[in-house]
């Protein structure tokens, strides 16, 4: 990958950034302070590096503002609040040098059902499927082998990368980002077992609603509800491999992992954060702010502000401490062992 780029071009995306030292090449990459050298951008988020702040050779390093030290001759310190956001604007403008957004228009391959409504300035990738009555916004991307029901609606500038499924009357709000393989509306696990022991589909005609802003995660599925709407709630950021059952409520700026399962029915309420490969049972509530550590199984409500984690989940730091007594049971057993051999030796003495 080429890539180029200017202290004056960094200076207009962190205007607010306060600049020492001098430069004397030309800025081309972006590394860890271990691994950078002339050219690179290097960055300083986490207090337990900062020993290698001196020793780095990267030709700027973004740092937090009471940094103390100086640059080495031909090379800059940039002091902002937050380095870590400060790298995201930069790494976003060269995402867009390296990935040009496609030019308006319908490629020829594609197919638009005559009565979609496709946005002039949206882009339609090569192999394509656009249902009926479908609307595409102002600004949206579809990319090649990507298919989109009928009756659904994306929002402007929302970008669904190859192989993205949308099945019909789902709802895409604005800047949503679906990456390769998600699918958006697939049937809920619903089956009634009958008497005779067999299992019979119960029939999902509802739908899925991704508000303004969701990011989801290349191969996660968002089943769509058996009766109204599964709706997953603005700025939520979802990663790989999730499953989200139907009829699922996901709120606000949630952050859920990748290889996590929520089971159907389920209420995720705002600013939740699920650790990866946890997984949730049915119709429980999971209240605002809780925060659910990896490898966990909740199995029941959870209160606002919920710190757990386990299988079962079990308050945190109950939960360590539990950790901690597991390593011992080893050395418990082999002393109560002890113990009861010599219980046993005093009372045949007496005997």
């Amino acid at each position: 990958m080429n890539i180029n780029f200017d202290l004056k071009d960094l200076q207009e995306l962190i205007p607010e950034a306060t600049l020492q030292g001098n430069l004397s090449v030309k800025l081309k990459g972006i590394a860890s302070l271990s691994d950078a050298d002339a050219g690179d951008v290097a960055f300083l988020s986490n207090a337990r590096y900062t020993s290698q702040v001196p020793q780095c050779n990267a030709s700027l390093i973004l740092l937090p503002r009471d940094y103390p030290g100086e640059p080495k001759d031909g090379q800059i310190y940039m002091f902002v609040d937050k380095p870590s956001w400060a790298l995201a604007k930069i790494c976003r403008y060269i995402e867009e040098q390296l990935w040009p957004k496609p030019a308006p228009g319908i490629h020829s391959t594609a197919f638009v059902h005559p009565t979609a409504k496709v946005d002039p300035t949206a882009s339609i990738g090569p192999f394509a499927c656009i249902g009926s009555n479908t609307t595409i916004g102002a600004g949206v991307v579809i990319n090649s082998h990507t298919h989109i029901g009928n009756e659904v609606s994306i929002g402007e500038f929302s970008c669904l990368m190859p192989h993205v499924t949308v099945h019909d009357y789902c709802t895409i709000g604005k800047r949503v980002r679906l990456h390769a393989m998600v699918v958006i509306g697939s049937d809920g696990f619903g089956f009634s077992t009958l008497k005779d022991g067999k299992h019979y589909r119960e029939p999902q005609i509802g739908a899925v609603i991704l508000e303004d802003d969701v990011d989801i995660g290349a191969s996660t599925t968002v089943d769509r509800a058996r009766f109204s709407i599964t709706r997953i709630g603005e700025g939520t950021k979802i990663d790989n491999l999730v499953q989200i059952g139907h009829n699922v409520q996901i709120g606000k700026h949630c952050l859920i992992v990748a290889q996590v399962g929520i089971s159907g029915s389920c209420i995720i309420e705002d600013n939740v954060i699920i650790g990866g490969h946890s997984g949730i049972a049915g119709h429980l509530v999971i209240g605002k702010g809780a925060m659910i550590g990896a490898m966990s199984g909740v199995n029941k409500d959870l209160e606002a502000g919920s710190y757990v984690r386990g299988l079962p989940v079990l308050p945190y730091m109950l939960a360590q401490r539990i950790d901690v007594l597991k390593k011992r049971l080893p050395e418990l057993f082999k002393r109560v062992d002890i113990l009861e051999k010599e219980i046993k030796s005093e009372a045949e003495i007496k005997l």
